[in-house]
């Protein structure tokens, strides 16, 4: 069986190739300060206007010299402390005295280490001899004035808040966030909390999703949790779209009489697709409500989950002008047998690790039911199965997908 033979299901692949067709990506921009730019997409190129480091320094604490004059005993002129640098020319016959950071002073060509020399009163006698720059760190060894630092769609991390600060930035030009409305469906969902009543179950599928999306670095309003009455749903429905870039459902979105996602967004928006060839998380919608996208994810637990890391989150990148690398399988040793029946991409949660041999073995989470969220909670990967693939034998290599730190 083929997808082909699943009249009605879109293949992941055209499902996120349509999504993002419809995308352009965010315009508006705005400036923050570098202390609250980590996680934002940047807006435009940086380019540095200053060379990093500014100056020779020396890598080390010891003596800056003239490599030609290392095997004679040296005078000692002084001494030069990161920030405060000396201002005389070192010549023949003399050294330095550098700590780390200092600037390499006028006419020295190298640094040796104070543990390869030894000092007497005054004179220097190098034990070692070294070469001809070694120790220094050159002027715009790390940024040259001029170049680009940070590409345009970089999502700001650690490091390249420590790299623009390195070059004198104290604010970034980055792109505004995305503004998401969030909402479940059902009138048997009830806030943790409360006491159930008969028929009834907590609702825990927002909690989830508004987590990732805020690590994604998304404005998120909670409108919490719609009751199945198409007047509530449709006005629920319109004032998010009057605010967001994008409305999530969780629920609502499947077969039921009482599921009204479908028909309202049929009747305010349009439905671009409905049904995708992905397990689990077959019930998922796609359309737009005004100038919003709209992603009905399913009510299943997992299924939720899994449609909102595969399908939703791609194109959030894409709408925040993320140039991220595209998400990469890795290849796994299969711990226990895989059956199946194909037609559905499947995301089978599973927990990785590296055996004695230095292996990746890979082992599926015994229970993979739409509404076991124990298979996410006890697992750190995706085992990926093709959708025309019915089987797995143990022992084979497979693709994994391990999980990003949107799902740590």
């Amino acid at each position: 069986m083929s997808v082909c033979d699943a009249p009605g299901l879109l293949p992941i692949e055209d499902a996120l190739t349509q999504q993002t067709a419809q995308i352009r990506p965010l315009q508006e921009t705005e400036v923050v300060d570098l202390k609250d730019a980590a996680g934002r997409i940047v807006a435009e190129d940086v380019i540095s206007e200053v060379n990093v480091p500014p100056h020779d320094n020396s890598a080390m604490d010891g003596y800056a010299l003239r490599a030609a004059d290392a095997k004679n005993s040296l005078q000692i002129i002084g001494q030069s402390l990161a920030g405060h640098a000396f201002s005389s020319p070192v010549t023949e016959g003399q050294a330095l005295r550098l700590m780390t950071g200092s600037p390499v002073p006028q006419g020295a060509d190298t640094v040796i280490m104070q543990e390869q020399t030894e000092v007497i009163g005054r004179k220097l006698r190098c034990l070692k001899i070294p070469q001809q720059g070694t120790n220094i760190r050159r002027k715009g060894e790390d940024i040259q004035q001029g170049s680009v630092v940070v590409n345009k769609g970089v999502r700001l991390s650690a490091p390249h808040l420590s790299l623009l600060a390195s070059i004198g930035h104290s604010k970034i030009t980055v792109v505004r966030k995305i503004n998401i409305a969030v909402m479940a469906t059902g009138d048997e969902l009830v806030v943790p909390g409360t006491e159930l009543q008969s028929g009834q179950i907590y609702e825990s599928n927002r909690i989830g999703i508004i987590t990732i999306l805020q690590k994604l670095g998304c404005n998120v309003i909670d409108l919490g949790i719609i009751p199945d009455e198409l007047e509530t749903t449709r006005n629920a429905f319109t004032e998010a779209a009057k605010q967001c870039d994008w409305v999530i459902t969780s629920g609502g979105v499947s077969v039921g009489d009482a599921d009204f996602v479908k028909p309202v967004l049929e009747e305010l928006g349009e439905i671009n697709f409905w049904k995708v060839a992905i397990k689990p998380g077959k019930p998922y919608a796609f359309g737009k409500l005004g100038s919003a996208f709209f992603s009905g994810l399913p009510g299943n637990p997992v299924s939720s989950f899994v449609t909102l890391i595969q399908l939703v989150i791609p194109c959030l990148k894409y709408l925040a002008g993320e140039t991220s690398a595209p998400q990469f399988s890795l290849k796994a040793k299969l711990m226990k047998d895989i059956r199946r029946a194909p037609g559905r991409t499947e995301y089978l949660r599973a927990r990785a690790w590296q055996n004695e041999q230095g292996e990746l073995c890979v082992l599926p989470q015994p229970k993979q039911g739409s509404g076991i969220m124990n298979s996410f909670t006890q697992a750190n990967c995706f085992v990926v199965v093709a959708a025309d693939c019915a089987y797995h034998d143990k022992d084979t290599m497979v693709n994994i997908q391990l999980f990003d730190e949107l799902l740590k």
